[in-house]
């Protein structure tokens, strides 16, 4: 076949360094919006983004010309710089080395788009180290707590 076709979902999830609470709530819709800017310019196409103080997730479709650790590369890397360009709007922070990739079927997207609507009531009930644990075990991913928290 001559053509190339992909469309995978993915759910990201990383937080920031050491899980401070560095990301202010009343920016946080401004910081997300930027962060599905800089997908949408790199064809990965945002669908959600939301979190909260101190964690970030997003759904989005992955490109086809570009590697999962390079997109997440450029997500990280632009919107710290962006952020710490603000300078007096927000605080000084770096997100975590580390991160969460996990597949979405089609047929999860909105419950996932809900999930992700839903952070702040989410986390008032658990913190962000629970959660990242119980999406690895969802996922099925093994979970090295030595590496995991930075």
């Amino acid at each position: 076949m001559p053509q190339s076709l992909a469309k995978i979902y993915v759910h990201l999830v990383f937080s920031t360094k050491e899980r401070t609470k560095t990301l202010p709530k009343q920016h946080l819709e401004e910081i997300h919006a930027y962060v599905a800017e800089i997908l949408n310019n790199n064809h990965c196409p945002a669908i959600q983004v939301g979190g909260t103080a101190n964690h970030i997730h997003i759904l989005y479709i992955q490109s086809k010309s570009i590697a999962l650790s390079d997109t997440v590369r450029l997500v990280k890397s632009n919107s710290s710089k962006w952020i710490n360009e603000k300078n007096g709007k927000f605080n000084v922070f770096a997100w975590q080395n580390g991160y969460g990739a996990f597949s979405v079927s089609q047929n999860h997207i909105e419950a996932v788009c809900e999930y992700i609507k839903a952070q702040k009531e989410h986390h008032s009930k658990t913190d962000f180290k629970s959660e990242f644990r119980r999406l690895c075990e969802i996922y099925d991913v093994p979970l090295d707590e030595k590496y995991a928290w930075d």
